[in-house]
C-alpha cells in the first residue's frame, strides 16, 4: 500500500502518526503497546488533524532513526527489533516504524517493570495493562491457552455435566466417558491426579462454573427504539457454554421480522430482515473466540429498531482481519473449547466463517456491517441503512391514515349521532357529564361518582357507563379483566368528536 492510501485510514489498533517524534516514554508506550498486540506501524512526519503530509529535514533522518533505536534497546524489555525505514513522497520525508507482534509477551518499558510498563492498544491509544491482561500476555509467551489451564479445586467426577452430556450425545452420537474428555483434552494429569481444564468447568452446569465465570453468559436484549433504556424483552444465557450460541441465536430469530419478498412462480419467498446466516456465524464466533479470562465481562446482544449489535469479550485476534472476508482466515484463541465445538457441529468447518458473512450479506444491500473495539471487546454491528427513510414514510402514511379515519369518523358521527344530540342537548344528563369527567381525567366508577356527588355507586350510573362502552364513547383501561378493582374509565376519540358537536350545537 502506498503512503497516500495509508494516509487515508484512520489511527487504530495497528496504526498511529506523528507528525515529530513523540517523547520518549510516549515513544517506548507504543512500541511494547504494538508488541504486544498485533503489531504495527508508527509514521513519523504526518500530521494527524487534518492529516497530511509535514514531513521531517532530510539530514535529521539519521538522527532520529538512532534514538529511535536506541530508546527501543535502552527502555523497552524483552528485545524488540523494529524496521526503520525512510519514505520520501512529494520531496518530503517520513520515517516509518514498524512493529512485529511479539513472540515473547509481555513486553513493557523495563524502568517500570511488568505491573506498571506493560501497555496494549485499545483502538488508537496505548491502555496500561491490567493483571489479567498480563496474565494472558504470559500465557501467549508460553504458547498456553486459558481454557487449557487446569482446575485444582474439584474432582472433575464431581462436576455436574448432564446437560453438556446430552448435547454431545446428540450432536456427536457419542458418550462423554474418561476417554473422550481426555482425548479432548478437557481433563488431564497432573503428579498423578486428574484434574478438568477451565475448559471443561465452562461446558458444565455446575456451581463452580458460575462462582469461577460468573460472566460466562450471554446478555440478550431487545430495546425499544434506537438506544439503549426500554427494554421490550431480555433474556439472560448462562448455562453450558455449549449451548448458548443457539440460545441467542433463537432469541434474535424471536424478535425480528420475517416478511414475505415475491414469489417465483406459485412459491412465497419469505426473507428475513437481517442476514440470519451471517448473525449466526458472529453468534458463534462471540462464543468460541471469546476471551473467558476476562472478568467482569459477557457477551452482549442488543436488538434496536435500526440496528443489531453482537459484544464480544476480547479483542479480534491479531491474525484476523474483518476487511478481507473472503482470504479464508481461521485462528483459535480457545485451543480445547475449538475442537470441542467442532464435534458439537457449532463450528461447521475451519476458515470458513466469514467467508459465510460475506456471502451473506450480498444479498442484503441495505444491511451494513461495521465492527469496532470498544475497550476490551470486540463489537459487530448490523445496521439498517435504509431505517431512517423507512421511518420518515412510515410517518407520511400514518398521519394520513390518522386525517381519513378522522374525517370519517366525524362524518359517521354527524350522521348516527343527531337524533341522540336533539334529546341531550335540552340538558346536560349524566350521559355528557360522565363524558366530560372522563375526559378531564382518566377515573374509576368511584370517582366518577364521588364527581357526580353520589354517595355510592348507583345502578343508574351502571347503566349510562354501559350504554357509553356501548357507543364507543368511552373505553376500560383494562379491556381484558373487566371486573378488575384497578379498572379506569377514559374517553375515545369519538367520545371526543361527540362533546365538540355538542358544544357546536349550543353555540
Amino acid at each position: 500500500m502506498n503512503i497516500q492510501s495509508k494516509i487515508q485510514q484512520p489511527e487504530g489498533r495497528r496504526l498511529e502518526f506523528k507528525e515529530v517524534i513523540p517523547t520518549n516514554a510516549e515513544l517506548a508506550k507504543t512500541i511494547v503497546a504494538f508488541a504486544n498486540d498485533a503489531g504495527g506501524e508508527l509514521f513519523i512526519g504526518i500530521k494527524n488533524n487534518p492529516r497530511e503530509i509535514s514531513g521531517l529535514q532530510k539530514d535529521q533522518l539519521d538522527t532520529i532513526e538512532n534514538k529511535i533505536s536506541n530508546i527501543v534497546n535502552d527502555q523497552c524489555a524483552p528485545s524488540i527489533l523494529p524496521e526503520i525505514t525512510f519514505i520520501e513522497e512529494d520531496n518530503k520525508h517520513i520515517i516509518r516504524v514498524y512493529i512485529h507482534k511479539g513472540s515473547k509477551p509481555p513486553y513493557f518499558i523495563s524502568s517500570k517493570g511488568k505491573e506498571k510498563g506493560t501497555f496494549t492498544r485499545v483502538g488508537s491509544s496505548n491502555r496500561l495493562a491490567s493483571l489479567e491482561i498480563i496474565q494472558e500476555l504470559e500465557r501467549q509467551g508460553q504458547h498456553i491457552s486459558f481454557d487449557s489451564e487446569l482446575y485444582f479445586n474439584k474432582n472433575y467426577e464431581e462436576l455436574s455435566l448432564d446437560n453438556f452430556k446430552f448435547f454431545f450425545k446428540e450432536k456427536a452420537n457419542e458418550n462423554v466417558t474418561f476417554e473422550v474428555l481426555k482425548k479432548l483434552n478437557l481433563v488431564k494429569e497432573e503428579q498423578g491426579q486428574i484434574f478438568p481444564t477451565n475448559a471443561l468447568v465452562l461446558l458444565s452446569d455446575d456451581v463452580k462454573k458460575r462462582e469461577l465465570f460468573p460472566n460466562a453468559k450471554v446478555e440478550c436484549a431487545r430495546f425499544k427504539g434506537t438506544i439503549p433504556g426500554t427494554y421490550i424483552d431480555q433474556k439472560t444465557i448462562d448455562g453450558t457454554i455449549a449451548l448458548q450460541a443457539e440460545q441467542a441465536y433463537q432469541f434474535v430469530l424471536r424478535h425480528i421480522s420475517e416478511g414475505t419478498e415475491d414469489y417465483q412462480g406459485v412459491y412465497r419467498n419469505n426473507r428475513w430482515e437481517y442476514p440470519i446466516i451471517a448473525i449466526r456465524e458472529v453468534i458463534r464466533n462471540a462464543v468460541i473466540h471469546r476471551d473467558y479470562s476476562l472478568k467482569g465481562k459477557d457477551i452482549k446482544i442488543a436488538i434496536f429498531d435500526d440496528k443489531l449489535e453482537i459484544t464480544s469479550p476480547g479483542k479480534l485476534l491479531p491474525t484476523v482481519d474483518f476487511s478481507e472476508m473472503d482470504a479464508g482466515q481461521s485462528d483459535v484463541r480457545n485451543v480445547v473449547l475449538a475442537p470441542v465445538f467442532k464435534r458439537l457441529g457449532i463450528i461447521e468447518q475451519w476458515g470458513n466463517g466469514l467467508q459465510l458473512i460475506a456471502d451473506d450479506l450480498k444479498v442484503y444491500p441495505e444491511i451494513e456491517l461495521a465492527w469496532k473495539e470498544p475497550g476490551m471487546a470486540f463489537r459487530v454491528s448490523f445496521i439498517k441503512t435504509n431505517y431512517k427513510q423507512q421511518q420518515e414514510l412510515q410517518q407520511e402514511l400514518q398521519q394520513e391514515l390518522q386525517q381519513e379515519l378522522q374525517q370519517e369518523l366525524q362524518q359517521e358521527l354527524q350522521q348516527e349521532l343527531q337524533q341522540e344530540l336533539q334529546q341531550e342537548l335540552q340538558q346536560e344528563s349524566m350521559y355528557t357529564q360522565i363524558l366530560l369527567i372522563v375526559k378531564e381525567k382518566t377515573s374509576s366508577k368511584k370517582e366518577i361518582s364521588k364527581a357526580l356527588s353520589q354517595k355510592s355507586i348507583s345502578s343508574q350510573l351502571n347503566i349510562i357507563s354501559n350504554k357509553l362502552l356501548e357507543d364507543n364513547l368511552i373505553e376500560r383501561t383494562i379491556p381484558d379483566k373487566p371486573s378488575s378493582s384497578k379498572q379506569q374509565y377514559k374517553i375515545t376519540q369519538r367520545g371526543i368528536v361527540f362533546l365538540q358537536l355538542l358544544k357546536n350545537k349550543k353555540a
